[in-house]
């Protein structure tokens, strides 16, 4: 039951992710769903608490139960880990480790030190779930699955601008049009290196990737009016984003 209690948990957490695990292979939802099952557990531990102490505490029993995974012991009984333990190896516990250690930043509010320390965050909240997915599913370039997924990452904390901002976090390093022009630029330039770099990715892998799919249409929005960033504007239309879906997921992630 453990891998179902994971799809319900993303399908409730995570639709977006949902989605995508969705139109993959049945096989594919065997290592997604736990991911991404993992990833909102360890996305919320720091916001389901006001007391910094206890937001640490949950993030490093996450980080417990992934060494228990990582050296090929007994996991601890928990519906996630249990469906995590099916499918992750000691590599990719290893990996998502990175991911958990960069939330840490999400438990207080102060800035991020430089583009050193915001790159770094991103690829470990980003890259570092969408690589471990990507090899565990298939043969894949890692470099071409983290430029994408560092794209994704961008996007995201665009959208979650207005909200991370509201709870009195910092999330970009400059609030400038051209700043935040330039940072959805480069997120833009990674994910066409990725594009140019496609072939590197096979396509039992891709699957990990369908859920960036909405990455690139936030990047270009907030190039051509960056204020939408800022002002909780960046419009989804659901009709576009449907189609755009279902072109994605049929015709490869990078389009």
């Amino acid at each position: 039951m453990s891998f179902e209690a994971c799809a319900a948990l993303v399908e409730k957490g995570d639709p977006l992710r949902f989605r995508a695990a969705m139109a993959a292979p049945v096989a594919a939802r065997r290592v997604l769903f736990p991911l991404y099952a993992f990833n909102i557990e360890v996305a919320r531990a720091p916001w389901v608490t006001q007391e910094a102490m206890i937001a640490e505490m949950r993030l490093q029993w996450w980080r417990d139960a992934l060494e228990e995974i990582a050296e090929g012991k007994t996991p601890r009984r928990h519906e996630v880990v249990d469906a995590l333990a099916g499918c992750l190896d000691a590599e990719g516990a290893r990996c998502l480790d990175g991911l958990i250690a960069a939330r840490r930043w999400d438990i207080y509010k102060d800035p991020f030190e430089d583009r050193v320390h915001f790159d770094a965050y991103i690829n470990a909240t980003s890259a570092d779930l969408m690589w471990t997915a990507a090899r565990l599913l298939g043969p894949a370039d890692e470099q071409v699955v983290r430029d994408f997924a560092y794209g994704v990452g961008v996007a995201n904390i665009l959208q979650a601008y207005p909200a991370l901002t509201a709870q009195g976090r910092k999330p970009l390093l400059e609030t400038a049009d051209t700043a935040v022009v330039a940072l959805a630029a480069s997120g833009q330039a990674r994910m066409d290196q990725a594009r140019a770099g496609r072939r590197g990715v096979s396509k039992t892998a891709g699957a990990a990737l369908v859920a960036g799919y909405h990455a690139r249409p936030v990047l270009q929005q907030v190039q051509h009016t960056p204020a939408r960033a800022t002002a909780d504007a960046l419009d989804v239309n659901p009709a576009r984003d449907s189609l755009r879906f279902l072109n994605v997921s049929l015709r490869g992630w990078w389009r």
